[in-house]
């Protein structure tokens, strides 16, 4: 900053917002302050004329004076919310924009993101880029900063009080063992954001498409005995030779798609851990030909397409002495296992995929155009036009 903007002594929107962020930072990571109303809790508080406060673990309560226009978000998730309620054009940056996927918007009329704002600040992850966003709010959870970035307490801090608060909570996996603290499921950790946005109309619109969306599909599933037995993994080669485990039990929002569709882990009685920070254990050919899954899903090919994904990946598998043998790829029934981080709209994306995934008799094949859910109705939320 110059001198005249930093010797300025009438406070602009921007301090309102950085010192109302401040309120909080004395009881920031512990989630146990005497500014939350109950541990835990999350909720919108009103603090005094045209003021608020939000609460969410680890930060605790933060205060806004005004509604944040301009905001970064670590994960594909959170910044997923933001664009949900509207707030697409404030967005200055993203933690982890190689996980964060938009081209989900092209199928939904008048929503778009700008692709130069998060290609010129993919991976906003210090504090000098902090400083130089001037962001009014940070959708990242700081003890993601600390435990994968090297962060301190004094660092969040700092950035808390000095140019905007932070608002989340890492919910994509609970296999962390630093996370000791509450979770939030997708559409809890969405009504925050909500709130941050004081957008809790386009909220309530969204949830009550995604009920509806979701019974509808649960109430053309098969009995749960008649459903497939599903391996989850991780792995972005285009030739695999080893897998990256994941637990269907855990209640990340990363695999919400599979407990709404109700589908059997094929792991289930096995002492197979899933992958975390810690757990980086990996299963070969032979491993799984233990397992022998009815379907295999595979994450790290987002970029791809369903028949890219078949043509590279698939093929490779059933050209593998051992991997052939396996009852899924024989099948043809190796998909793309869907985004680590999802928001309100991925999900929306994700559930119609996964539904023609596991049920092309009932939903029709992946690969087909048939649409589960109105994209225009869904971009009406998202631009305001939807009956209040």
């Amino acid at each position: 900053m110059d001198g005249e903007e930093t010797m300025r002594e009438v406070p602009t929107r921007r301090d309102a917002l950085k010192y109302g962020g401040a309120l909080a930072t004395g009881a920031t990571l512990a989630g146990c302050s005497d500014l939350v109303g109950q541990e835990g809790d999350a909720g919108t508080e009103t603090t005094g004329t045209g003021s608020y406060s939000v609460s969410m673990e680890p930060m605790g309560t933060v205060s806004f004076d005004q509604v944040p226009e301009r905001w970064a978000a670590y994960d594909g998730g959170y910044a997923d919310m933001a664009v949900a309620l509207g707030q697409a054009d404030g967005l200055t940056g993203v933690g982890g924009a190689d996980r964060y996927y938009t081209y989900v918007y092209d199928e939904l009329p008048g929503v778009t993101v700008d692709r130069d704002v998060i290609e010129r600040y993919p991976e906003v992850r210090t504090k000098e880029e902090f400083y130089e966003l001037e962001s009014d709010v940070h959708l990242y959870d700081p003890q993601m900063l600390i435990n994968w970035f090297d962060w301190n307490e004094g660092d969040v801090e700092e950035i808390a009080s000095t140019v905007a608060p932070f608002v989340g909570n890492l919910i994509f996996r609970r296999s962390d063992e630093w996370h000791d603290y509450r979770y939030y499921t997708l559409y809890e950790a969405f009504e925050t954001v909500a709130e941050v946005f004081q957008q809790q109309e386009r909220y309530e619109a969204f949830s009550e498409l995604h009920t509806e969306f979701i019974r509808s599909i649960q109430e053309r599933l098969p009995p749960s005995g008649d459903r497939p037995e599903v391996f989850l993994t991780f792995e972005g080669t285009e030739e695999p030779k080893t897998f990256s485990p994941y637990r269907l039990d855990d209640a990340g929002t990363s695999k919400k798609q599979w407990r709404d569709l109700g589908v059997r882990d094929a792991l289930a009685g096995t002492d197979i851990d899933n992958l975390s920070t810690t757990n980086r254990g990996e299963l070969d050919y032979e491993n799984l030909l233990e397992i022998d899954p009815d379907v295999i899903l595979v994450r790290g090919h987002e970029r791809k397409s369903a028949a890219e994904f078949r043509d590279v990946v698939l093929d490779y598998m059933q050209s593998h002495p051992v991997g052939s043998d396996l009852t899924a790829v024989q099948n043809g029934r190796v998909y793309r296992g869907g985004y680590l981080n999802q928001g309100p709209i991925h999900n929306l994306f994700l559930t119609e995929r996964a539904a023609k995934q596991l049920f092309p008799d009932e939903f029709g094949d992946v690969t087909g155009d048939d649409h589960l859910f109105d994209r225009q109705e869904v971009a009406d939320i998202i631009n305001g036009e939807f009956d209040r």
